[in-house]
């Protein structure tokens, strides 16, 4: 068993390669192994070649790519259900387009943490030798100055070590969260508890819901293309959905297609539980009724997927704009530190 998944760039390149492979109707076994031998040693090369074992034992991709180890469950349920459905390398080149585009998100992500957390590691360091060692030597200054000194201004020391501990804490607490945040971005696991933090952030929860929602409808477009029931179509997508609270609201709406006293047709239940805003939903019942439920399914799934993407990347430009700031008013904050015990001086002395 691999002890890790495959990053993203690398996930879209396999699903990428295979598809292209499988239009050419070359066999998976052999697109496994012409991905093994044509690539240096690596990871990537690795897994190809357990897959390649696999799949001449015998088993489908999607076991394979499940016993690997090395693939997102999400991908493999995708997979699993365009082999049953047939359409294997349109799911894959779905795949492909998928995992590009979070790669190029977290890397977006990465380089609008990474410049401003620098910047306020050192920042905190400056900051931690200004109030440790620069403003003790005020200190010691008004010490020895006491007897000609006003009583008032020895406040001025006292007001630039709090403004100077306070900054600093502040600034050492910030950077860590940079920090942690940009090192998450480049690894499979941290990048899960990324997308777990922004399902609840107010700037990009709705992204990750539209990106759910995305996954979801791809899920159920790949299944209804199959044949199958909506019913059981229904059931098998939301098995793809993560996300709580789409979760959550798929189940209901599949319970109200199951009902016996009152069955919903596929749009009714998407409709009614608020799963599509309106206007995707009327387009859903028009594709029902003209007999195109699985191209207005795949449709829905981009207009979904770019919609999450601009959102996300609206966030993610936010993030550098916020911490030039606060770097501003740290550098500020700073400087009035190491100017007060002066103006406190120069007061005293004039």
């Amino acid at each position: 068993m691999a002890q890790k998944l495959l990053e993203s760039s690398a996930l879209s390149t396999f699903c990428g390669s295979m598809a292209t492979m499988f239009s050419a109707g070359i066999q998976t076994d052999e697109a496994m192994l012409m991905l093994a031998e044509n690539r240096e040693r690596s990871r990537f090369q690795e897994v190809c070649k357990k897959l390649y074992q696999n799949v001449s034992a015998g088993d489908g991709l999607a076991i394979a790519m499940e016993k690997s180890g090395a693939f997102p469950r999400y991908a493999i349920d995708m997979v699993a259900t365009g082999e049953r459905s047939g359409h294997t390398e349109q799911v894959l080149r779905n795949l492909e387009v998928y995992y590009d585009e979070e790669d190029r998100l977290f890397t977006k992500l990465r380089s609008s943490v990474g410049y401003p957390a620098a910047l306020l590691v050192i920042m905190s360091v400056i900051l931690a030798f200004t109030v440790a060692v620069i403003l003790p030597v005020f200190s010691d200054v008004y010490s020895n100055m006491a007897g000609s000194l006003a009583g008032g201004s020895f406040s001025s020391i006292g007001i630039s070590v709090t403004i100077g501990w306070i900054a600093l804490i502040i600034m050492v607490v910030c950077a860590v969260i940079a920090l942690l945040l940009a090192a998450a971005t480049g690894s499979p696991s941290g990048r899960a508890r990324v997308i777990r933090l922004m399902e609840v952030l107010p700037q990009t929860k709705r992204a990750m819901y539209q990106l759910a929602l995305s996954r979801f409808t791809a899920a159920l477009a790949t299944l209804v293309s199959s044949g199958i029931t909506d019913e059981e179509a229904m059931a098998r997508a939301i098995e793809t959905v993560d996300h709580a609270k789409l979760r959550a609201r798929l189940k209901r709406a599949a319970d109200s297609m199951a009902d016996l006293e009152n069955p919903r047709s596929l749009t009714q239940a998407i409709s009614e539980f608020g799963i599509f805003e309106p206007l995707y939903a009327r387009m859903l019942s028009v594709g029902m009724r003209s007999g195109n439920t699985d191209e207005t399914l795949s449709q829905l799934s981009s207009t979904f997927f770019d919609d999450a993407v601009v959102q996300i990347d609206r966030a993610l430009d936010s993030i550098e704009p916020v911490l030039a700031a606060f770097l501003t008013v740290a550098v500020g904050a700073t400087l009035i530190a190491v100017m007060l015990p002066l103006i406190g001086i120069m007061s005293s002395i004039g």
